[in-house]
């Protein structure tokens, strides 16, 4: 496999592995905020679409031309990156990063590894390659895919990479909820000294 191949096919590994954590979910649970910073998994599909473009985009020198109005627009709200509006449907946000995914392999094909491209929000090291992109962006989806794998269980129990691969051992139900007592169990004899 060719090297660029291979990164991206690490990165939509990392796509797929996202995406699936939609799969079967109502609409609210798409939406609901699971943390206290407001992590849901329709806004880490919108944050990772809106970052592959830019980086794959405009930071290579080809822009896509797909609007993003969280950025461009004066008077969006904090990390308006991070959730769907009530006018943005899943099927939009999922076309978003599905188009963005088209983009990216458009870039990559049409430049070499050591293409440079300039991340301004970087400073002084903004000055990247091709290369240092993809790589960057593997880190990143893979990063909120792990946020995605843990919502998603927070959700309903689903966990792993892939439909039927959970790359857990496998145990029902009784099984986990003692595992979790025996680990829980642990960390109480630490409690003392978190004081």
């Amino acid at each position: 496999m060719e090297p660029k191949d291979v990164l991206l096919s690490y990165l939509e590994g990392g796509r797929e592995a996202v995406l699936w954590k939609l799969e079967g979910l109502s609409e609210y649970d798409l939406r609901r905020p699971m943390t206290a910073t407001g992590t849901n998994l329709l806004g880490l599909v919108k944050h990772l679409a809106s970052v592959e473009l830019g980086y794959l985009g405009e930071v290579m020198g080809r822009p896509s031309g797909v609007p993003l109005p969280w950025y461009d627009e004066p008077g969006q709200p904090p990390n308006a990156d991070m959730f769907a509006t009530a006018d943005e449907s899943v099927e939009q946000i999922v076309e978003l990063y599905r188009g963005a995914g088209r983009h990216s392999a458009a870039t990559v094909a049409a430049l070499d590894l050591d293409a440079p491209g300039r991340v301004p929000w970087w400073g002084e090291r903004g000055d990247v390659t091709l290369h240092q992109v993809l790589v960057h962006l593997i880190a990143e989806t893979h990063r909120h895919a792990g946020h995605a794998d843990i919502v998603r269980e927070a959700i309903d129990g689903a966990a792993g990479m892939r439909p039927g691969v959970d790359n857990l051992a496998e145990l029902d139900a009784a099984g986990w909820a003692e595992q979790h007592r025996e680990l829980q169990a642990i960390a109480e004899r630490f409690r003392e000294h978190a004081d």
